[in-house]
């Protein structure tokens, strides 16, 4: 008798991907050491070097985030995991939340907090622009937020907002400040005691050279005593000497940042079973990190991606946005009126196996996105994907001096000593 639900043949074989440079603005292509740490075998999630691993990697991060903040550790999942934690962890319904939105994942943070019933106020700037510290304070004043909510680098525009004296302004009108710091993290300055932030969040996928699948956050005291309020201990592990919090209960258990903690810390209250791989993978992104050095990996970031943006600019191609606020790590250049975008996408991807990326809403297929990040933050990546591009866009018909683009990069490369 035949088995009605027998499977093609073909889904037997194990996935292989083809080889791609991945040169967008993330996921990227993953550090060979990163891969290697995330091989190793699991072990159970008590035991002792698992929780050691654990405290490493918390103590790594403080090092990343340039933080002193105890509760430093990992949200199991993407990015978006982190900022779903950290907004649905501290807003309750009906507080106050504004949201400077100036890309893409500005409405992101609006939706997430939406979803938290939280009442959202946003103020918003042309895309390839940033706000002045005068504009977020004047908003501040009119709508008296709970939290300051705003992404520091945001990829859909390649922009990045300065944040060093927003701190001071939340302090003085009493008001938590969150960053999400996914795409700019390791690649450009980010001071989380100093610029006094309350709340931080990113992801591997970008300067840090991992995956995505994992979301490290910190938490300041401010932060930690608006999520205890709320603590609340699942019916089937508690005992006599756990107290809820006076505070409404979070609405979420898995992003539960209160049991995350409970997870994470001395009692290790069981909340998950963490995804050990996924630590594993996290704990190298920071170590990685750290071994180099954060200032020397902004330098990194800052030299590639200079040689990536003027190389293109040599190239006959327009820069968008405001270059003086660009991220180190991503630049968005025009595409000419005269050749198809995607087609010249397909044909990095397809003959070249390089990624370049798109963009969104009023940027799609307008720009292209090109990152240098995390391990691709070298010499090498630059000058294929350089002269890739002169060789696809010769063909499109686009009208550039030969070699312009690859020489320009060679020449910064030598001003910097590379």
């Amino acid at each position: 008798m035949s088995d009605s639900f027998a499977v093609d043949p073909a889904l037997l074989r194990p996935f292989s991907p083809p080889p791609r440079l991945l040169m967008g603005p993330g996921p990227i292509t993953v550090d060979p050491r990163v891969l290697r740490a995330m091989s190793a075998q699991l072990v159970g999630q008590y035991d002792p070097a698992m929780t050691q691993c654990m405290n490493d990697t918390m103590a790594l991060y403080r090092g990343v985030f340039k933080t002193k903040n105890q509760w430093t550790l990992l949200i199991d999942g993407t990015s978006r995991a982190g900022i779903e934690a950290v907004l649905i962890s501290i807003l309750e319904p009906g507080d106050k939340i504004l949201v400077p939105i100036f890309g893409r994942f500005g409405h992101l943070l609006c939706e997430i907090a939406e979803r938290c019933g939280a009442d959202v106020h946003k103020i918003e700037k042309a895309w390839g622009e940033v706000f002045t510290p005068d504009e977020i304070e004047t908003a501040i004043k009119t709508v008296k937020p709970k939290v300051l909510a705003i992404v520091q680098g945001d990829t859909s525009t390649t922009m990045l907002q300065p944040l060093e004296e927003l701190g001071a302004i939340c302090e003085r009108y009493g008001v938590l400040f969150y960053s999400d710091a996914t795409a700019s993290i390791a690649g450009n300055s980010f001071l989380t005691d100093e610029w006094k932030l309350d709340a931080v969040s990113v992801g591997l996928q970008k300067c840090l050279g991992g995956p995505s699948g994992s979301a490290p956050i910190t938490l300041s005291d401010k932060a930690v005593q608006v999520i205890r309020k709320r603590k609340h201990v699942e019916a089937g592990i508690r005992n006599a000497t756990h107290v809820d919090g006076k505070g409404r209960r979070i609405a979420s258990n898995y992003f539960d940042l209160g049991m995350i903690m409970d997870y994470w810390g001395e009692e290790r209250l069981n909340h998950h079973t963490e995804a050990t791989t996924m630590l594993y993978g996290a704990r190298e992104c920071a170590r990685i990190l750290l071994e180099e050095g954060v200032d020397n990996s902004i330098k990194r970031h800052r030299i590639h991606g200079r040689a990536m943006a003027q190389g293109l600019a040599a190239m006959n191609m327009k820069l968008f946005g405001d270059q003086f606020h660009k991220m180190h790590n991503v630049v968005g250049v025009y595409i000419p009126e005269n050749v198809a975008g995607e087609v010249v996408r397909s044909s990095m991807l397809n003959d070249f196996g390089i990624e370049i990326g798109t963009s969104f809403g009023p940027l799609h297929g307008k720009i292209w996105r090109i990152g240098t990040m995390g391990y691709n933050a070298r010499k090498d990546p630059v000058l294929e994907t350089l002269i890739a591009l002169e060789a696809v866009m010769r063909r499109a018909g686009h009208s550039q001096t030969p070699n312009a683009g690859v020489d320009t990069a060679i020449k910064i490369y030598a001003e910097e000593g590379l």
